[in-house]
């Protein structure tokens, strides 16, 4: 990692919708948008109160990805690429909201700020 604090890296996929397949299922397509970004990947605490009475509670994660001039929607997905012993390595999560830093986008302190939660599909063609 070349930035102190960033414990990740990460590739970052754009979601669309292709054409319904044979049976009138939507077809999610994604395609490599950027790869190896730099980024620390922190879990949410969850809300105990919800936790205590038994309910399931989403688990949401927040993202701090370097550089902060990438274009990432919400619903796009990354995957935890590196270090291969991250104990997210891997695994996918999808982007539930995006902020961007006040900085100048060519600035070098820019950054993302990316709201995200598990990203978990039945059946998959990707």
């Amino acid at each position: 990692m070349s930035i102190a604090g960033l414990n990740c890296r990460i590739d970052i996929y754009y979601i669309d919708f292709d054409d319904d397949d044979i049976v009138g299922g939507a077809m999610v397509t994604g395609s490599l948008q950027y790869q190896n970004v730099s980024a620390l990947l922190q879990a949410n605490p969850e809300n105990q109160v919800l936790a205590q009475q038994g309910l399931e509670t989403v688990r949401t994660y927040t993202v701090t990805a370097i550089p902060g001039h990438l274009i990432v929607r919400e619903r796009d997905e990354f995957e935890v690429s590196a270090p291969a012993d991250h104990v997210y390595y891997g695994e996918r999560f999808r982007i539930t909201s995006v902020t961007y830093t006040s900085h100048n986008r060519r600035d070098p302190r820019n950054y993302l700020i990316l709201g995200c939660n598990r990203s978990v599909r039945a059946h998959s063609r990707q």
